[in-house]
Order: C-alpha cells, then sequence, then structure tokens
C-alpha cells in the first residue's frame, strides 16, 4: 500500500480521535459544572435558612440523614459536606470576593451565569423517582459567577479551607485552573506557597529572560520547595541531582506542568572538550529548551559564565529552527538578593536564580504579581477562543 495513503488515513484517524476527545473534554466540563451549580444552590438554599433562623445546626445534621435514607444512591451529602456548600456559596457570592474578582479579571468571568433551579410540574430523576412541584417559595439565590467553572468542587473546598484572603483564593483557582491539578497536587501547591513563590519579586530574572520572554514572572517561581527529598542539611550536588532525578514527578510538580524532562548531564560536545548539563528540560508552553544548574552552596556570580556557555551551546547545537531561546535556570540553597540584582542586571541570556527556601513577599508587590498573572490567565483563553 502506498505510504501516502497510509499516512493519509492515519491523519484521518486522529482526526476522529480528536473529534472524540473534544466531546469528551465538554461533556466533563458540563458535569463539573452542573455539579458546581448543585453545591452553590444546595448551599444557598441552606444558608439562607440557617441566617434566617428557620433551621439550627441540628436540622443540618436531619437534612443529611434525610437526603441518605430518601435517596441511598446520593453520595457526598453529610453534614460536614452541607457546611461546604454552605461555605462554597457564602464565600464566593460575597461582596469581598466579587470586588476582588472585578478587579482582576473582566466581566466575562466575573458576570453570573444562572444557576436557579427549574421546577417543572413533574420530573423523573435517574433514579426514576417522581419529583413533584414544590409548594413553598425558595429562598432568593445569589447568581453563580463564571469564575468558578474553571476547576472543580474539591479544588474549591481545599482553596477555601486553606486560603484566607481573596487574592489568595482567586490565583488559586486560575492556577489550578491552568495547571490542570488535582486535589492532592492543589494541596502540595498550597502547602508550598506557590502564591508566594511565583507572585515574588522577579529581581532574580535577568534583562535578556524578562525581554525574550514577558511572560516569565508568571511562569517560573522564586523558591521551589524539595522538601520531598529529605535532604540533609548539608549534601552534595550528586546526591541534590540523584534525588531530583528519582522524585522527578514531584520536582516537576513544582516546576510546573509544562516542564517536559528529557536528560540528565546531557552532553555539550563544544570543540575537543565534553561539558555536561546538569538537567534539561523543554518547556511545552514557552517551546524552549530549559537547562537547570544545581549548586549545593550559596549563589556566586561566576556561576552564571558556566550557565550561560551552556545556554550558547544548546541554541547553536540542539535547539531546533522553530523552537525559542534556550533557557537557564541556576537553582541553589541561598543567594544575597543585592548580588543576585546586580548579577542580572547586565546579564543579556534568558537566566533566572532560583532558591530552595522559604521567603516572605510584600503585600503590595503581591497584587502586582496577581494582577499581571491574571492578565495572563486572559491573555491565554482569548487564544484559546480565536
Amino acid at each position: 500500500m502506498d505510504s501516502n495513503i497510509i499516512l493519509s488515513q492515519e491523519q484521518q484517524f486522529d482526526e476522529v480521535i480528536n473529534i472524540i476527545l473534544q466531546h469528551q473534554s465538554r461533556a466533563s466540563r458540563a458535569v463539573n459544572e452542573e455539579t458546581l451549580l448543585m453545591a452553590w444552590n444546595v448551599g444557598g438554599y441552606v444558608s439562607h435558612k440557617l441566617k434566617s433562623e428557620e433551621w439550627g445546626s441540628k436540622v443540618v445534621i436531619q437534612l443529611s440523614e434525610y437526603i441518605r435514607t430518601k435517596q441511598p444512591k446520593l453520595k457526598g451529602y453529610s453534614r460536614s459536606s452541607i457546611y461546604n456548600m454552605v461555605l462554597f456559596y457564602e464565600e464566593y457570592s460575597s461582596e469581598r470576593f466579587l470586588s476582588t474578582a472585578s478587579q482582576y479579571l473582566s466581566k466575562e468571568f466575573v458576570q453570573p451565569k444562572t444557576a436557579q433551579i427549574n421546577n417543572p410540574s413533574l420530573a423523573q430523576t435517574n433514579q426514576g423517582t417522581t419529583v413533584f412541584p414544590m409548594q413553598i417559595v425558595q429562598p432568593k439565590i445569589g447568581q453563580f459567577p463564571k469564575l468558578l467553572t474553571l476547576t472543580t468542587l474539591t479544588n474549591h473546598i481545599e482553596i477555601l479551607c486553606r486560603c484566607k484572603s481573596s487574592e489568595e483564593r482567586l490565583f488559586y483557582i486560575l492556577y489550578a485552573h491552568k495547571e490542570h491539578l488535582v486535589k492532592r497536587e492543589l494541596q502540595r501547591s498550597i502547602t508550598n506557597q506557590t502564591y508566594t513563590t511565583l507572585l515574588g519579586d522577579k529581581k532574580n530574572m535577568s534583562k535578556g529572560l524578562l525581554q525574550t520572554y514577558p511572560n516569565a514572572p508568571v511562569v517560573f517561581k522564586d523558591t521551589l520547595f524539595v522538601d520531598f527529598l529529605g535532604l540533609p542539611q548539608k549534601h552534595s550536588e550528586t546526591k541534590l541531582k540523584k534525588g531530583l532525578i528519582e522524585h522527578m514527578k514531584q520536582f516537576i510538580l513544582e516546576l510546573g506542568k509544562d516542564f517536559i524532562f528529557m536528560d540528565q548531564e546531557y552532553n555539550l560536545n563544544v570543540g575537543a572538550s565534553t561539558f555536561k548539563a546538569d538537567l534539561l528540560f523543554f518547556h511545552r508552553g514557552l517551546q524552549a529548551l530549559v537547562a537547570v544548574e544545581l549548586k549545593k552552596i550559596k549563589f556566586h556570580p561566576r556561576d552564571l559564565g558556566q550557565l550561560e556557555f551552556y545556554l550558547e551551546a544548546l541554541d547553536r547545537d540542539v535547539k531546533r529552527s522553530n523552537e525559542n531561546p534556550s533557557i537557564g535556570i541556576l537553582l541553589c540553597p541561598d543567594a544575597d538578593k543585592m548580588v543576585v540584582e546586580y548579577a542580572m542586571s547586565r546579564s543579556m541570556s534568558p537566566t533566572l536564580i532560583t532558591e530552595y527556601k522559604r521567603i516572605l513577599i510584600p503585600q503590595e508587590r503581591m497584587q502586582e504579581q496577581l494582577n499581571e498573572y491574571c492578565n495572563l490567565f486572559l491573555e491565554e483563553q482569548n487564544d484559546t477562543n480565536d
């Protein structure tokens, strides 16, 4: 058979697969949206009953038992689950949260979606039970913002229970959506303070990186947490590298899901010499190679020269014509902020210094960076819609 015909047939088969995947994705989004709307309506209904003092806390327990007895196939309506739905409704319908979301996002994501329940005269549930029209007037429930459909109910509850400020909650909704985080991954991101490490001071980035990749401040973290390695305070670069290789899944979750691991101690042949880059990745979003150099001691400016040399070798001999300039990350346990700023100020290579320790970020700077992160999110949404 003609190879061109085979290729054409494979392309047609791929189109069928794409159709299937697109519809599966749409179905998944529809199910998620209905789950969120259900939680919003249940939470709103119970919230109004509690606030009007028609119900006390014991009534919520009775409601949970009633649902379990009346509809035994329905799962997820324990007392704590119902109170989580109340929290979901009350916090996300609050003026405080909606005002914050409006400050950073376009009206499209803050404007309400229809969240009210249609009550036909008779309806059949999927269990075959007939539902009769309610004879009482339902409390007026606030309208559901489209923004909430960006992640799952499970993730929302995790965010609400562990994050206190509206800005932090907004960030993790967008971050969970962008990185496709499941609950366990989101928990780690919150524990490791991704909100502060991703939105912090970007003086650790070179002019070359910021000029070549304007979105770098919301792609690369200031700090990476490698607690999963169990490293002692004194450790070698070899042990650090070995640990990262053995725990690559966790390390990529720290870096970001767009990173694809390619190799360790990647050979770079220049002239008669061979050099080895500690770790080599490819970033899908930026379409660029990323070399990571590991240091066990405090950052020194001379370390940049080695990293810049590796980037030149990658760009000349490894990078493909359709790819963007290679990026270098120097990962070290500590760095003097002033030394980093001086070292970065004249560097035109796309490099950055990343630490693995905790830092505190001024609130004003956090708000500026959250604005940048939200702008990037809106740009990506527009590109998807085009």
